[in-house]
């Protein structure tokens, strides 16, 4: 009696057991099947990423990028093969509920992580487009400096005052560059005052005469002299250089441009007017 009540229990877990063994073993080859697959696609993954890097590599010399698209590349491959994977042991459900699963954590994190993804996108399209380079110098954002580093999340640059500026790369993909290297050239601009006494012709020439000689001017292109304004004690004009990069920045070329300038105006009796003793109530200067 007892026997035959543990037999009537025993029965249909056996069955089910048996059941369970046969589905294994039939199981068994699309097991083996999925995980020489997924070592295919492993071994797919890193030639591949390897490719990407030194493709890359070649048309590009942001390392960040550069190392990002291999790893995309990387687990693009891998996540394909564990698809291809769970469809061959039958998990069509389980890729799809993946799949579902994958899209809303991307989402989530996109809005979760907004403005470290809008900088790694502009930091991808800065070192697709190329607007910069390392070792420019260019002027952004209110800040002007060389550039020391182009990364996805940010663009370093040196201030030429010791101090080291790093900034978002949405701020350098989404607002105006001047890019000072890019060309090759470089206009330095002078803006002088002189009164209304003084023979403009004689202030032209004696300025030109001057700058010309100045052995850091880029002698392809002319100096320009421009008078611009009458204004209220002066005569306003500007002086337009341009300097070879090479041989001087432009800081040190407008300081030697001003002296030069200065200098020859002095030998020749004609001052700058200034707001607290306007030149043509000064009494004129007298050669010794």
């Amino acid at each position: 009696m007892i026997f035959a009540q543990i037999s009537k229990i025993a029965n249909p877990i056996v069955v089910k057991l048996d059941k369970w063994f046969d589905e294994s073993i039939r199981f068994v080859p699309n097991l083996i099947i999925a995980i020489l697959i997924l070592v295919v696609f492993r071994f797919l993954a890193r030639y591949g990423s390897r490719f990407m890097e030194k493709g890359l590599g070649r048309a590009s010399q942001n390392i960040a990028l550069v190392s990002l698209i291999s790893a995309l590349t990387r687990i693009a491959i891998v996540t394909t093969g564990l698809f291809f994977a769970l469809g061959v042991l039958g998990l069509d459900k389980t890729v799809t509920s993946l799949l579902a699963g994958a899209g809303v954590l991307a989402l989530a994190l996109g809005f979760a992580f907004q403005d470290l993804t809008t900088n790694f996108i502009s930091g991808a399209f800065i070192a697709i487009q190329r607007p910069i380079k390392v070792g420019d110098v260019i002027e952004t954002n209110g800040f002007t400096g060389k550039v020391l580093s182009i990364g996805l999340r940010s663009v370093k640059l040196d201030n030429f005052a010791g101090q080291l500026v790093e900034l978002p790369s949405k701020d350098i993909f989404q607002k105006p560059i001047v890019n000072f290297t890019h060309s090759g050239d470089r206009r330095v601009q002078l803006e002088c005052s002189i009164g209304y006494k003084d023979d403009l012709f004689m202030v032209e020439e004696l300025a030109l005469s001057a700058i010309n000689p100045l052995p850091f001017l880029d002698k392809k292109k002319m100096v320009e002299l421009n008078f611009i304004r009458f204004s209220e004690k002066s005569i306003d004009f500007e002086v337009l250089i341009w300097i070879d990069q090479v041989k001087i920045g432009p800081g040190p070329a407008k300081s030697l441009a001003m002296k030069a300038i200065k200098k020859v105006f002095d030998e020749n009796n004609i001052a700058f007017p200034t707001q607290v003793r306007p030149l043509d109530l000064l009494p004129p200067l007298t050669k010794d």
